[in-house]
């Protein structure tokens, strides 16, 4: 009897799914936040009987056969490429990507990370850093007697100063791409790193070769569909029980087979 082990095959799936919801929902107001979607396939078959096999001398053939499944396993947990709606706040480092791309920063090892977040601050040199300290890799440093900033939908940085009547650019922010975002590592802190699956990074100017604009003064939120989310889960928790269902039937049919005298 086999369906012990497929329906254990159905539970463990299920709850990978309910895992995946749990923290989508969790993340329903982390900045720009994209929902992930646990994703399955079914495991390999048993021929008994090849479709197509020969049964007689004149050559007369099996249409169907008989396969018998074995289950489910996860194939895969993957990001949904969608943008999460833009929220004003009226801060001028308040940064959001209007369409596609994403902030490059350095991390401490130097290694290059990748958000969408962009949610900057200014460190006491004066450099535009994310939350966590990590400062913006096209190296922005704000002058300390700046009285304000602007930073254009193609990225351009000026600043602005009392003694001037016009700004000073102070460089340029670039928005970088990837050929399969799906590919990226998520490492949290809402980072992402470059994978061989993701393809190299491609720096763009916004609103360039597909990508983006900056929108100043906005930040995108989390992506998540708590209405969607919510109906996913109920689906995975009947699919829970159900399996369970049939673990349960099939122990009363083992259990049958051992009352017989």
């Amino acid at each position: 009897m086999k369906s012990l082990q497929i329906a254990a095959t159905g539970m463990a799936a299920q709850q990978l799914r309910v895992d995946v919801i749990s923290n989508n929902i969790a993340n329903m107001s982390t900045a720009a936040y994209r929902p992930r979607v646990a994703e399955f396939s079914d495991l390999m078959y048993q021929q008994y009987l090849t479709p197509g096999t020969i049964t007689s001398q004149v050559g007369t053939t099996v249409p169907a056969g008989i396969q018998i499944g074995t289950g489910v396993r996860p194939s895969t947990v993957s990001m949904e490429i969608t943008q999460g709606s833009l929220r004003e706040t009226g801060s001028e480092l308040d940064l959001a990507v209007d369409g596609a791309g994403f902030f490059e920063v350095t991390l401490p090892s130097g290694d290059s990370a990748y958000t969408r977040d962009g949610k900057f601050n200014r460190s006491v040199d004066g450099e535009m850093v994310t939350m966590d300290g990590y400062p913006l890799a096209d190296g922005i440093a704000i002058p300390a007697d700046a009285r304000s900033i602007s930073v254009s939908r193609d990225g351009e940085v000026v600043a602005y100063f009392d003694d001037q009547a016009a700004g000073q650019a102070i460089g340029a922010l670039q928005l970088v791409r990837f050929v399969n975002e799906k590919g990226l590592e998520a490492l949290g802190d809402n980072l992402f790193r470059e994978t061989a699956a993701s393809g190299t990074p491609a720096q763009v100017v916004a609103g360039t070769e597909g990508s983006g604009f900056i929108r100043q003064g906005f930040l995108e939120e989390s992506g998540v569909d708590v209405v969607k989310e919510i109906s996913d889960l109920i689906e995975a928790q009947r699919g829970y029980e159900l399996n369970s269902k049939v673990i349960t039937a099939s122990d009363e049919m083992l259990a049958a087979t051992t009352r017989l005298r």
